[in-house]
């Protein structure tokens, strides 16, 4: 069975977001480095991770393994995959409400959309997901 396009996507997307939280993780451990210029992109997350410490960096890790994990188990058409993602979804879409409802930032309402929108997707396509070990073909 070949892998769906939109599949491949959302693959590539968690590839991207554990990137992210790799370099986050990076700038958060090495403050003034030649990345550290790149909060510019987003200044509201440095204050909010710098404020956790350590707890900022290991955050930021987790978010690197759990995208890093799901790219790989999409990728390779796994139902393990399929559920750590839309379990990732789920997570970030409540924690997108949370910031609306708690702290008035509309502006994460945004990805509720978007990530339900990757969910249902993926649900929609669960039966491209398997336990075993066939390949897929290129």
């Amino acid at each position: 069975m070949k892998r769906p396009l939109g599949v491949t996507v959302v693959s590539l997307f968690f590839a991207f977001g554990a990137l992210m939280g790799a370099l986050s993780a990076t700038m958060l451990l090495f403050p003034g480095s030649v990345f550290y210029g790149l909060w510019q992109i987003n200044p509201q997350a440095k204050p909010g991770l710098t404020a956790l410490g350590a707890g900022g960096v290991i955050l930021m890790a987790g978010v690197c393994a759990v995208g890093a994990t799901a790219a790989v188990g999409l990728w390779r058409c796994r139902r393990w995959g399929l559920w750590l993602s839309v379990t990732a979804l789920a997570v970030n879409l409540a924690a997108d409400l949370g910031n609306a409802v708690i702290r008035h930032d509309w502006r994460t309402l945004v990805g509720l959309p978007i990530g339900g929108a990757i969910i249902g997707y993926l649900i929609l396509r669960r039966r491209v997901f398997r336990d075993g070990s066939a390949r897929l073909r290129p």
